[in-house]
């Protein structure tokens, strides 16, 4: 079961750049579009800036990304 817990569209953002080699590709308003390069092709994602993201959010994200949740937690 995954323990992912509410953390904030900023905090979610640097761990995905910091963590996983993400890089900004574009903002538009509060939503910012981060892209990485891998093997298999490039993979993107949307963080949007809110003081807080739900759940359902959060590993849509994360889905979008294809970062593991189990992975993402070690570093919340």
């Amino acid at each position: 079961m995954s323990l992912l817990k509410k953390i904030s569209g900023k905090e979610c953002l640097k761990i995905l750049c910091n963590k996983f080699g993400f890089l900004i590709a574009r903002q538009r308003g509060s939503h910012i579009v981060l892209k990485k390069q891998t093997s298999d092709g490039e993979v993107g994602t949307v963080v949007p800036m809110h003081h807080e993201l739900k759940l359902p959010t959060l590993r849509k994200v994360l889905k979008l990304a294809k970062v593991n949740e189990e992975e993402f937690e070690a570093y919340q």
